[in-house]
């Protein structure tokens, strides 16, 4: 048995200590705001925050991060995130989404950047691409990502 926190709430899975934390989120508990994209660590779309850490949870097992608070993309977008929030707010104001599918990884990775920031630190382009490294966008809306954080940071001033 393993327990994991996830959004919250306790939830006690009868899964091998194995299993990614991807697949216990999707198939164990119902969970499918995050998405499987590559299985290989390499395109972002599975992130999730582990203790306020983006990981990719398509290789991580549930054993490593058991008593650690687990946030998907559906606790980032709820509206009790004010981070989220700016977030959310700005991709929607840069019409960043197209096809949508790495828009919960990167979400994600740009909620836990902007946490990072100190108050009121305006990030640079350059800082933006290293917090957003390795989410990879199909559509290339690469600009609009950048465009939305440098708001939303803006927004949290």
């Amino acid at each position: 048995m393993t327990i994991l926190n996830v959004n919250g709430l306790e939830h006690t899975l009868d899964a091998d200590p194995e299993t990614p934390i991807l697949w216990a989120l999707r198939d164990n508990l119902g969970l499918t705001d995050t998405k499987f994209g590559c299985g290989a660590a390499l395109c972002g779309a599975c992130t999730v925050l582990v203790n306020g850490e983006p990981i990719r949870s398509c290789v991580t097992p549930i054993s490593a991060v058991e008593g650690r608070a687990i946030t998907t993309v559906a606790a980032i977008t709820d509206g009790s995130d004010p981070v989220g929030a700016a977030v959310q707010a700005a991709w929607v104001g840069h019409d960043v989404a197209q096809c949508g599918y790495c828009q919960s990884g990167q979400i994600v990775s740009a909620t836990a950047f902007l946490k990072s920031l100190p108050k009121g630190k305006q990030p640079s382009i350059t800082e933006i691409d290293a917090a957003m490294a390795g989410n990879i966008c199909r559509c290339g809306t690469y600009a609009r990502i950048r465009a939305a954080i440098a708001d939303a940071a803006r927004a949290l001033a």
